[in-house]
C-alpha cells in the first residue's frame, strides 16, 4: 500500500472559506495538548491567550494598536501574492520606513510644526518603497528571485538600524543605551482616546483596508493584478504588463510597510531603537493567507494574530509561560492553514500496488 496525492477536479468554495476558522480551532486544540504536556494548566493558558485580553478597555485598545501594522502590511502583501509576486522582506521595508521617517523627526528635533508628521510619513513611504525597489529591479531586469532578495535585505536593514542607534543617531543623553533621542511632540502621532495608546495610525490602517478592497475588486488595476497572477498568458494577450504589476505590487507593499514602521516609532515607541517590532513583517504573511488575500479577511486575521501577541504577554505574566509561546501558536496556525488548504485542493488515497503476473511454465521453458 502506498499514498497517492491527486488534485481534486473542483475546489469547494465553501471549504476554502471554512479553512481559516478550522485552522484557528485546530491551533487551539493543539495548543491545549501541548501546554498540558509542558506541565501548564491548558485551560488557564488558553484563557490568558485568547480571552483575557478582551475583557477590558486596555486590552481592546492594545489589540487595535498591534493589529494596525499587521493589517497594513498584510494588505500590501496580499496584492503581490495575488500576482505571484512573493515579497518576504516586508520586515526590512518596515525598518527602512522607520529609519527614513525617524530621520526627519531627528533632523527637526526641537522644532514644532504641523508639517513635520506629514513629512515624516512621506519619507517613511519613500524609504519602504526604495527598499522594495531593489528586488523589483532585479526581478524585472535580471529575473532574480524576489523571495531571496527581499528576505536578505531585511538583515541589511536590521544592521543599518543598529549602526544608526549605536552610532551617529545615538541619544547623547541616553546613558549609552542604543536608542535615538525621543521625538518631539510634533513628530508623534495624536492619541485618539485618553488613557490608551491608540493613535491615528489605527484609522489609517482601516482606510487602507477600504481603499485596497475598492482597488482590488472594483478597478481595472485590481483586475490586471488578478489576471497576471491567475493566467499570465491571458494577461499578455490582453496587453497587461507583468513588469508593471511587479513594480506596482512591490512598491505598494514597501510603502505600506514603511508607513507601518513609522507608526510604530512615532506612536507607542516614540524613538528609534534596534528592535522596532516583534516581527510584524513576517507575521503579516500569515495574516495575508489567513485572511484569504481579501482586505476584509485580512482585517479579521490581523485581529486574531494581534490577540496572540497580547495573550502571550498575559500568559507570561500570569503563568510564567515562555515568551516563545507567541511564535509557537503562530507557527501552529500557519501549519494548520497550509494543511487545510492542501486537503481542500488535493485528495490523498491509499493505492494498492499492481500485481506483477508470473510467466507461465511454457514461457519459462521457451526462455
Amino acid at each position: 500500500m502506498r499514498l497517492k496525492v491527486e488534485p481534486r477536479r473542483q475546489v469547494s468554495k465553501p471549504l476554502q472559506y471554512a479553512t481559516p476558522p478550522l485552522s484557528v480551532l485546530g491551533t487551539v486544540v493543539a495548543a491545549f495538548v501541548l501546554f498540558a504536556i509542558m506541565g501548564y494548566d491548558p485551560l488557564r493558558a488558553l484563557y490568558d491567550l485568547f480571552v483575557a485580553p478582551l475583557g477590558n478597555v486596555q486590552g481592546l485598545s492594545e489589540l487595535a494598536l498591534k493589529a494596525s501594522p499587521l493589517v497594513m502590511i498584510g494588505v500590501g502583501l496580499a496584492a503581490g501574492f495575488r500576482a505571484n509576486v512573493w515579497n518576504i522582506g516586508a520586515e526590512g521595508q518596515l525598518m527602512m520606513g522607520a529609519i527614513a521617517g525617524g530621520g526627519v523627526a531627528l533632523a527637526f528635533y526641537g522644532r514644532e510644526g504641523w508639517w513635520i508628521l506629514p513629512l515624516m510619513s512621506l519619507a517613511a513611504v519613500a524609504g519602504g518603497m526604495a527598499w522594495a525597489a531593489v528586488p523589483a529591479f532585479l526581478k524585472t531586469r535580471f529575473g532574480v528571485s524576489e523571495i531571496l532578495v527581499s528576505l536578505m535585505l531585511t538583515y541589511v536593514a536590521e544592521q543599518f538600524l543598529s549602526y544608526l542607534v549605536l552610532g551617529p543617531w545615538k541619544d547623547p543623553e541616553g546613558m549609552n543605551f542604543p536608542q535615538s533621542r525621543m521625538f518631539s511632540d510634533s513628530a508623534l502621532l495624536p492619541v485618539l482616546f485618553d488613557g490608551t495608546r491608540v493613535h491615528a495610525g489605527v484609522l489609517v490602517s482601516l482606510l487602507v483596508v477600504v481603499v485596497a478592497w475598492v482597488v482590488m475588486s472594483r478597478s481595472i488595476l485590481g483586475f490586471e493584478i488578478r489576471t497576471v497572477g491567475l493566467a499570465p498568458a491571458a494577461a499578455r494577450y490582453a496587453g497587461f504588463s507583468q513588469t508593471r504589476v511587479v513594480w506596482l505590487t512591490l512598491l505598494a507593499t514597501g510603502g505600506l510597510a514603511g508607513l507601518a514602521g513609522l507608526f510604530e516609532v512615532a506612536g507607542p515607541i516614540g524613538q528609534l531603537i534596534p528592535k522596532i517590532t516583534p516581527g510584524y513583517g513576517f507575521t503579516a504573511i500569515i495574516v495575508a493567507f489567513l485572511g484569504r488575500l481579501h482586505p476584509l479577511g485580512i482585517l479579521l486575521a490581523g485581529l486574531v494574530m494581534a490577540l496572540s501577541y497580547i495573550g502571550a504577554d498575559q500568559a507570561q505574566v500570569d503563568m510564567g509561560l515562555p515568551n516563545a509561546a507567541t511564535g509557537l501558536v503562530q507557527a501552529m496556525l500557519l501549519f494548520f492553514l497550509l494543511a487545510s488548504d492542501f486537503l481542500v485542493r488535493y485528495r490523498v488515497r491509499l493505492v494498492r500496488p499492481a500485481a506483477t503476473s508470473e510467466p507461465a511454465p511454457a514461457q519459462k521453458a521457451t526462455a
